[in-house]
């Protein structure tokens, strides 16, 4: 097997130390020639015997033997000269090769640091990869995702502690969770500037994330600090009968508008163009998925309560209030969808008459009459306003032809073509189009919110992000924010819908090898119940999910 040092080194290292050596052995070869050739010459002559030598032969002698003395040392010296030469490009290219940072190093090398995960991708302006450590923004991205899990996981506990306790009870912990959201919308919103490239210098970006993190812990803090006096006040542990006939009573009121929803979508169905239920498409089916969810749990929460067991019956109690959440959520976004094309079905006449009216007002800006006494122009209007006319009379005649072809239409998104055509050049005098980009403004937020709601348990950060955002905006009451909530709300789902595809099927094996228990893997996606251990962990609520358990202390001796 090759070695590491020999994989790492590139071939062209074999080639330089050969040339290293060959060096040598051609100066060693050198220097003993040398010192050879004197003896091989002078062998050829016979010695002379000189008894008195004279005063000149001695000189001649000495001479001689100074020669001989440098016949001897050059060739030593070359021979060291060659082998030092060697060995320095030996010990060099050794140096390089385990300094070097490209890809093969050598053994001894420093392992390269591994890559902390990246948020999803999003439109928006990202920040530079040296000027954002991926460390510190993971973490805030993490923290976001944890703090808003507890947000919403504690706001519907206290909803199933409602028929059970009494609202001054109840206050105390309701204040918490508005804290606790009070300091995740703030990190939000921080988080929403970060990604736009606010701030922008290296260490205030640094500082901004590490901003974020505070935050978020803030927001647990507040929940910890009452969640173990809401646990009393509930008193599942020493008893869940009359929480689980609450519950029991709600999974009941909801099974069966389950099936007045799966009307509803039918009618939804053959009366608009598939467009306008695609938000909604699945809900009822993930309603049920959750409902079967929720009966297995309570029925292992009533065996576990009849046994003696109340932690468990309590454990099984807190799941099956999450699904049964959550399957409102599906039910309520069907009722919602039917309402909002209701009322953008009865706006639409109304703003594609204030359309044209904004169009015809613009073509007078555009083009005045000779003699006319110039118009008030409105800030938002373009110069040129040539091209943008053109277009909006373009849509505003496709949207009357689809009005009258007698086809299955989508109202909202009529309402979205006529305001996104007629805003550019639009001065504000059509009430009505402002009116109709709050009706398309909340329908987009809605389905981005409860499909979040629904998936929380695979939804990262950016999309979370985006939707906090939408929120901010929406609830402002300036018009002026409502095609932008609307912008955000669209890339808000489209995120988190990537996030589901990406992560797949979120219910892993279980530990006795059973697998596709019922519901079970829509608990998991829906961040019910931890997905390591759906089956004994515990479940989302006031006090948050399970975390893995830490491992004990190395004993010391």
């Amino acid at each position: 097997m090759t070695s590491s040092m020999l994989r790492g080194r590139p071939r062209r290292a074999t080639s330089h130390i050969s040339v290293r050596v060959a060096h040598a052995v051609l100066g060693g070869a050198i220097g003993v020639v040398w010192l050879v050739l004197p003896s091989m010459t002078s062998g050829d002559d016979d010695p002379v015997a000189i008894k008195n030598p004279a005063p000149g032969a001695s000189a001649a002698a000495t001479a001689d033997d100074g020669r001989s003395t440098v016949d001897l040392v050059l060739p030593l010296v070359a021979v060291g000269a060659a082998g030092a030469a060697a060995g320095y490009g030996y010990v060099r290219r050794v140096r390089r090769a385990r300094t070097r940072t490209t890809p093969g190093g050598t053994v001894g090398a420093p392992a390269a640091a591994p890559s902390s995960p990246s948020l999803p991708s999003s439109p928006s302006p990202a920040p530079s990869p040296s000027a954002t450590p991926r460390a510190p923004d993971g973490q805030a991205g993490a923290a976001l995702v944890e703090a808003d899990d507890r947000v919403r996981a504690a706001r519907a506990e206290l909803a199933f502690a409602e028929p059970l306790c009494t609202a001054q009870e109840l206050e105390p912990f309701r204040r918490a969770v508005d804290e606790a959201a009070a300091e995740l919308a703030a990190a939000f919103r921080m988080r929403q500037r970060y990604d736009e490239g606010v701030p922008a210098g290296e260490e205030a970006r640094g500082h901004a994330l590490a901003g974020i993190v505070g935050r978020c812990e803030e927001a647990v803090r507040r929940l910890d600090a009452v969640a173990g006096e809401f646990g009393r006040l509930r008193g599942l542990d020493r008893g869940a009968q009359d929480a689980l006939e609450a519950a029991e009573s709600r999974f009941r009121e909801l099974t069966g508008r389950t099936g007045a929803a799966d009307t509803v979508l039918a009618g939804l169905a053959r009366r608009y163009a598939p467009t306008a239920t695609a938000s909604v498409t699945g809900n009822v089916e993930q309603a049920k998925d959750r409902l079967l969810f929720a009966t297995m749990r309570l029925n292992q929460a009533r065996q576990s309560a009849d046994a003696g067991r109340p932690e468990r019956a309590a454990r099984h109690l807190r799941a099956a209030e999450g699904a049964v959440a959550q399957a409102a959520v599906f039910v309520e976004g069907v009722d919602r969808l039917a309402a909002e094309l209701r009322s953008a079905e009865r706006t639409v006449p109304a703003a594609l008459t204030g359309a044209e009216a904004e169009l015809a007002h613009a073509g007078r800006r555009a083009s005045p009459r000779p003699g006319a006494p110039p118009e008030v122009t409105h800030p938002a209007a373009p110069p040129d306003a040539t091209a943008a006319l053109a277009h909006a009379d373009a849509v505003l005649g496709s949207v009357r032809q689809e009005l009258t072809g007698g086809r299955p239409w989508d109202p909202v998104d009529v309402l979205r073509r006529i305001v996104r055509a007629t805003s550019p050049v639009a001065s504000g005098r059509a009430g009505v189009l402002p009116a109709a980009a709050l009706v398309t403004a909340r329908s987009a937020v809605g389905a981005a919110a409860d499909f979040i709601a629904t998936h929380r348990g695979v939804v990262g950060a950016t999309a979370r992000t985006r939707l906090a955002e939408a929120r901010r905006l929406l609830a402002s009451g300036d018009p002026a924010d409502r095609q932008p909530a609307e912008d955000l709300a669209l890339e808000a789902r489209e995120l988190a819908e990537r996030d589901v595809r990406a992560h797949g099927n979120p219910y892993p094996a279980a530990a006795d090898g059973a697998q596709g228990t019922a519901g079970t893997g829509g608990a998991v996606l829906g961040g019910i119940v931890p997905a390591d251990d759906p089956g004994n962990g515990a479940p989302a609520g006031f006090a948050g999910t399970a975390r893995p358990a830490a491992a004990p202390p190395a004993p010391t001796t």
